[in-house]
């Protein structure tokens, strides 16, 4: 089957620009309901009874639900096409994303969050083919475009929600990004309505097949293992960074959550350069290798010399989920059709999920069994070891379609 073509010669300008606006606007989707929870569970549990299990329970939600429903993906995006089923996740997001303010009890909320985060996990596995199917000579930069929008989304909503919860109430400060994802419906709802401004109408992804070739292949196996090295390092340090510093270092609350936003920054750099130096110059290795040497360095520094340069140790690896961005990029540079990008995207980023939400229980444990923060900081070091070797299989140039099963 041939890679769909671009927009017609007529519109090719008004379709891309409708699809370069609607890859952005879902991109600044897929953290926001994460990032905006948190800083108000406290006045959530004013008005709903919440465990502190209850409240673990509801930070495992979004890779459990990336994983569980971004498997599905490839075999609903093959019946329904690209554009249709992120409309259809779209508009789940917007009534996940409102039920979660309107929510009456702790049932209610964990429904609409599962919701929220099922829909996510769809926008998750179709960005990078969408990409692909639109911009194909433009691979690098619009994997930076959309990775950057998500690392803003990562930092806005922490910045509105207690604003907002002040003046309105946390009903309102978790609510109001439904309106941000209804937004994101327009430019895809547009495409739809007009075929020959670049939306297909033919349910073409993935081809029969290529989804067990991805769970069956090194490539997909390596570039799996790069993708969860990121997340399960990123997800422990967004659970567990403040108290590991006010711990260990002697970190006020406030400097502690300085440092979190410092660790978060770095992934705004991250993401503006390693999908084009993945691109254009395909050092790869270089990347990968490069990634975890500052994740090492970074948990050395914490493990040896906690109290001193602590930013730079927290700066250090806060570079290191470089890893994110580079996993997606290669989702497509190691394809050779749309079909392909799905069934890899798909597998990819599932699997990976399940992994990244075993971090920060295994580092809350860890931390609970030997009384301190040695051992889960030297279990976060000897996570990213894995990347080494698997940086070695994805550097290589290879599309998935060509290996034998």
């Amino acid at each position: 089957m041939a890679p769909a073509g671009p927009p017609s010669p007529r519109a090719p300008r008004r379709g891309r620009l409708l699809a370069l606006l609607g890859i952005v606007l879902v991109a600044f989707n897929l953290r926001t309901a994460v990032a905006a929870l948190s800083p108000v569970l406290g006045r959530v549990a004013e008005d709903i009874a919440l465990s502190p299990a209850f409240i673990g329970f509801l930070g495992m939600l979004p890779p459990l639900c990336y994983a569980g429903f971004g498997i599905l993906t490839p075999l609903v995006a093959r019946r329904f096409g690209l554009e249709r089923t992120l409309v259809a996740s779209l508009v789940l997001l917007t009534a996940g994303l409102a039920w979660r303010g309107l929510a009456a009890d702790g049932v209610q909320l964990v429904v609409a969050s599962v919701a929220t985060f099922a829909a996510m996990g769809v926008g998750n596995v179709l960005l990078p083919p969408l990409v692909k199917r639109y911009f194909p000579a433009r691979i690098g930069l619009m994997t930076t475009v959309y990775v950057t929008a998500m690392s803003v989304s990562t930092l806005v909503p922490p910045l509105l929600a207690e604003p907002v919860a002040e003046a309105a109430g946390w009903r309102v400060s978790v609510g109001e990004w439904a309106i941000v994802a209804a937004v994101a419906l327009v430019p895809w709802a547009l495409l739809l309505a007009r075929p020959a401004a670049g939306a297909s109408s033919e349910a073409e992804e993935p081809q029969p097949g290529l989804l067990a070739r991805a769970a069956c292949s090194p490539l997909g196996w390596a570039l799996l293992v790069v993708f969860a090295v990121a997340g399960f390092n990123a997800y422990s340090a967004f659970a567990w960074l403040p108290e590991i510093l006010h711990d260990i270092a002697g970190t006020a609350p406030a400097e502690s959550g300085a440092l979190l936003s410092l660790y978060a920054a770095m992934g705004i750099p991250a993401g503006l350069f390693v999908p084009v130096l993945a691109v254009r110059f395909g050092r790869v290795r270089l990347l990968v290798w490069f990634a975890v040497l500052v994740f090492v360095c970074g948990y050395l520094g914490l493990l040896l010399a906690p109290g001193q340069a602590t930013w730079l140790w927290v700066a250090l690896a806060g570079c290191g989920p470089m890893l994110f961005p580079l996993s997606l990029v290669l989702i497509n540079l190691r394809t050779r059709s749309h079909d392909g990008a799905v069934a890899l995207s798909g597998f990819v980023q599932s699997a990976g999920y399940l992994v990244v939400a075993v971090g920060p229980l295994a580092v809350g444990l860890l931390h609970e069994a030997s009384g301190g923060w040695t051992w889960p900081l030297l279990l976060l070091l000897a996570s990213t070891l894995p990347a080494v070797v698997a940086g070695a299989v994805v550097a290589r140039p290879r599309y998935l379609e060509d290996e034998r099963r």
